[in-house]
């Protein structure tokens, strides 16, 4: 199964390119510059390719930042603090962001002559973005069927999508994924901000999973409050 990631250069994208790497089923690796206030997370994304010897393709897709407002991961947004899934991290949705990545991506995978093309899409974004949904993931996977019919057989490789963070940090701990070396925090800064719904996330994922943590978070103690409003534990 040779398959094409869309990777981010995240904790899941990267987990599952080690995951498939390990099973010897990783082609390559595609990322994107949306014009994203974290691009440094395309960074670790190219980092990660060279660590598993396949080719890397970065996309440039910057001028999206200019046609699709109104995100905090693109637009003059202050990206909120607290849980992921507080209804705040609606503001960090970037319209149809999926959808656009990986019929790039598809396309990709087909000149090439992949089998696959795989996305970390997982449970735990499904209060937020809709484009990573099973509803989204199922109907993509059909209509990239017509799209390429007589051309190419492309799947779309999901293994994450009705698993949660914490499933996804044990995966990537099985396949020796070295977690400092992905990136998460939606602020970009010089290291993890520890506040953000990306960060709480992370961090509650390591320990819900029962995982050492690697990452240097700027207040590494706020995500304990932010789980607790929230009504975890």
């Amino acid at each position: 199964m040779k398959t094409t990631l869309v990777c981010s250069g995240g904790l899941d994208s990267v987990s599952l390119a080690h995951v498939l790497a390990a099973d010897g089923h990783l082609s390559r690796i595609v990322s994107f510059d949306y014009g994203q206030r974290h691009r440094k997370e395309v960074d670790f994304a190219q980092a990660c390719a060279r660590r598993l010897s396949v080719p890397f393709h970065l996309i440039d897709l910057s001028d999206l930042a200019f046609a699709l407002k109104g995100s905090a991961l693109t637009d003059d947004i202050d990206v909120p603090d607290g849980h992921y899934a507080e209804e705040t991290m609606k503001i960090t949705v970037v319209p149809n962001r999926n959808a656009i990545m990986l019929t790039v991506a598809f396309g990709i995978a087909a000149s090439h002559g992949d089998d696959h093309v795989a996305a970390a899409v997982h449970g735990g974004d499904h209060f937020i973005y809709p484009d990573c949904r099973p509803g989204f993931t199922d109907a993509f996977a059909s209509m990239q069927r017509a799209a390429l019919e007589g051309y190419a057989d492309v799947g779309l490789h999901v293994p994450f999508v009705h698993a949660s963070k914490a499933d996804i940090v044990a995966a990537g701990a099985r396949a020796a994924t070295p977690f400092a070396l992905t990136w998460s925090c939606y602020k970009g800064g010089d290291r993890h901000c520890g506040r953000c719904g990306t960060c709480v996330e992370r961090r509650e994922a390591f320990d819900m999973a029962g995982v050492l943590d690697p990452t240097s978070y700027a207040d590494p103690d706020f995500w304990r409050q932010a789980v607790a409003a929230h009504g975890g534990a």
